[in-house]
């Protein structure tokens, strides 16, 4: 208990109460807790940090997988020009390499200055403004989408060449491993991690293995391998590629080899999921997960060249067996599944092996995507760019409603793209390379910056060799963003790009409706604080910040006669808690606060257990509930407003001697509302119809619906 000297020595109080405990789980709770686990609480957060172990498949599967897909990405395009045109592939690949590198020495100077969890969309934030951080992160959360769409229909393509019930199924089974994955994914990053751990390693294992293999029988047994497409013919779409044209499709075969690229940022992103120290163990696994790519990538292209693979992107019609078209009924196995059965043999034992784990560790890498949405859309959440219910950890500490939004969303990608990985991964790589500019950009400007104000010549000396690789990194980077667009935008990127516009223009109306809303209930006069005579009603006021319509809530409780008056804040996140507390005293408010807090984020239940506790305490009591709410004007705002509310208002009005007020708070889009709903009522009173629309009356010269 305190005293407040500016309020005459009005008294206030702040009780904090035991934390709440989740009661013994309901027979409607029992599917959700066999399905994702039971639930954790928000100090066990620390027990879901991950070791390099478990991170570098959580973080690295979508480049690790992608060398399954971008080889022969490579291959196809060059087969335009026909089969004479693979031998570029090399030197196509020695490009990806050299980027790839780039990308991860750019990137590890991001892991070290910005752990923080906010990656490329803090960079750009942070040294570039609010603007181009919401461009990186349109084309994040665009690439992330993308990566789970791709990865899904790459793997049932690799399932699909041994298991031919997958192939006749493809967009079926592509959305039941969607609907899997999220499942996995809800029950917790780090026990999602030691599941998606075994198949990767055991994917890596089995690459380098057909590498080394193959280069054993090939270099030192001087074997002929030949994959079971070495015998066919590639048809030309073009032939005779000379000059622009022949550039312009090598650029375009190198874009597709960068689809190996993407997903590199996701550990940047990750940071705050590792082990202490963070920084050092980031930078680390994204070192191990570069040079594990790099080698893997190279060597299978550099395989596909030795055992004669053939690949076209329109195989029915580009690929000649004995002379004759393949037809509509040949199914074009991916590059690795050849490479496969021309080292070890089709059919054989290793070959099974191989086709299996990678199909798995392709439907595993849309983990990556799992991890990086949900994580940015929490970020883009609290600075409100989306709606704040993905700001809210889900019962396993994992951002369940980010997880869910992006199943959905990569859910009707897949459905409408029939689960073809070639048509969509067009689509891909755009926003993973805007991102990729941007931030090494931003980098750039942070160390800019900071070398203005050092002084130590070590320090200095390494700050200038971190600026020279975020410039190289920005400006090859820039480079293959321009190739990207020239040449894929005609073949789908194109989609990428409306895609990141519609995110731009959503985030920024989300955030505009937020701030107009924050603007609109920030106390900024002494008479918003007026302090009225307490009254003889026995209530309770539910407080989540301290804004107008909660000193309305509190000025209206006191007036209506109460017995005993609390406010009843729920402690979700330790930081707001800490600051509606000093806020509260600060302002010497003369109701007492109770915060309850709720290690495991939930916030109705806690009330309706807090309300009945009163009850049973004493029966004879009648609770009053008093709930601030906002009153919006548009049917979408309705999505960002009031769902706490809503819910609260369900569970307790069935709660027996508990009474639910709302105390609504008009916004300035209510008039919206309340001008359409004067409409109606004057076109739908009794004997409208016939009367015809009334004329306006004026009043003083003024018509009185202005």
């Amino acid at each position: 208990m305190r005293m407040n000297p500016a309020l005459g020595g009005v008294a206030f109080s702040i009780h904090l109460r035991r934390p709440y405990d989740r009661p013994v789980s309901r027979l409607t709770d029992e599917a959700k807790r066999i399905l994702i686990g039971r639930a954790l609480r928000s100090d066990q957060h620390g027990e879901t940090l991950l070791p390099k172990r478990i991170a570098l498949p959580v973080f690295a599967s979508d480049p690790l997988s992608s060398v399954a897909y971008a080889p022969g990405e490579v291959l196809m395009v060059l087969a335009v020009a026909g089969f004479g045109a693979y031998h570029f592939s090399p030197w196509i690949a020695l490009g990806v390499v050299v980027l790839m590198f780039t990308v991860v020495a750019s990137y590890r100077q991001n892991v070290h200055a910005y752990p923080s969890g906010g990656g490329d969309y803090e960079v750009a934030t942070t040294n570039l403004g609010p603007r181009a951080g919401l461009t990186v992160a349109s084309a994040l959360l665009v690439d992330y989408v993308l990566t789970v769409a791709v990865s899904v229909a790459s793997g049932i393509e690799n399932l699909g060449s041994a298991v031919p019930f997958v192939a006749d199924n493809q967009v079926a089974v592509a959305l039941a491993v969607i609907g899997l994955l999220t499942v996995m994914n809800l029950r917790g990053v780090k026990e999602s991690g030691k599941i998606f751990a075994i198949p990767t390693y055991l994917f890596v294992f089995g690459v380098l293995l057909t590498i080394a293999v193959g280069a054993f029988k090939g270099m030192v047994l001087d074997h002929d391998m030949h994959a079971p497409t070495a015998s066919y013919e590639v048809v030309a779409e073009h032939k005779g590629l000379a000059g622009f044209a022949l550039v312009f499709l090598l650029l375009r075969a190198f874009s597709s080899g960068c689809a190996a690229l993407t997903g590199v940022e996701a550990i940047s992103n990750g940071v705050p999921a590792f082990r202490k120290p963070k920084s050092k163990n980031a930078a680390n696994t994204l070192a191990l997960m570069g040079g594990l790519a790099v080698v893997m990538f190279s060597g299978i292209i550099l395989l596909a060249m030795a055992t004669d693979v053939k690949m076209a992107e329109d195989p029915a019609k580009d690929i000649l067996i004995n002379g004759s078209p393949a037809g509509d009924g040949y199914h074009q196995d991916p590059v690795i599944a050849q490479i496969s059965a021309a080292v070890f043999g089709d059919g054989s034992i290793l070959f099974v092996f191989l086709a299996a784990v990678t199909a798995m560790v392709l439907f595993l890498a849309a983990n990556t995507a799992y991890n990086g949405f949900p994580v940015l859309g929490s970020i883009l959440a609290q600075d409100r760019f989306l709606p704040r219910q993905l700001h809210t950890r889900g019962d396993r500490l994992a951002f369940s409603n980010g997880i869910v939004l992006l199943a959905i969303f990569a859910g009707i990608l897949v459905y409408a793209y029939g689960a073809d990985s070639t048509r969509l991964i067009q689509l891909y790589i755009v926003g993973v390379f805007v991102s990729f500019t941007i931030s090494q950009i931003g980098m750039v400007r942070h160390w800019n910056r900071h070398l203005a104000d050092e002084t130590d010549p070590a320090e200095r000396r390494r700050m200038h060799r971190s600026r020279a690789i975020n410039a190289f990194g920005a400006f090859f980077t820039g480079l293959v963003l321009v190739v990207v667009l020239l040449t894929k935008f005609t073949h789908g990127a194109y989609v990428a790009v409306l895609g990141m516009a519609v995110f731009y223009a959503t985030m920024s109306a989300i955030r505009k409706h937020y701030d107009r809303v924050s603007d609109e209930l920030a106390v900024t006069d002494e008479k918003d604080d007026d302090v009225v005579r307490p009254a003889r009603v026995h209530s309770i006021v539910l407080i989540s910040k301290i804004h107008k319509p909660t000193l309305r809530a509190l000025q209206y409780a006191k007036l209506m006669r109460s017995d005993t008056l609390e406010a009843l804040s729920i402690g979700v996140d330790a930081a707001e808690t800490r600051e509606l507390q000093r806020e509260w005293m600060e302002r010497g408010i003369d109701v007492p606060l109770t915060v309850l807090d709720s290690p495991f984020r939930e916030i109705t239940r806690p009330v309706v257990d807090y309300v009945k506790g009163l009850r049973k305490e004493s029966p004879r009591d009648v609770v009053s509930v008093i709930i601030p709410e906002y009153v919006v004007g548009h049917w979408y705002e309705h999505l960002l407003h009031n769902q706490s509310a809503l819910r609260l208002k369900g569970r307790l009005l069935f709660t027996p001697g508990v009474m639910v007020t709302s105390v609504p708070y008009q916004l300035e889009s209510s008039e919206a509302a309340k001008v359409r709903a004067r409409r109606r009522a004057e076109w739908t009173a009794p004997g409208s119809v016939r009367r015809g629309p009334a004329a306006p009356q004026k009043k003083n010269g003024a018509d009185p619906r202005s």
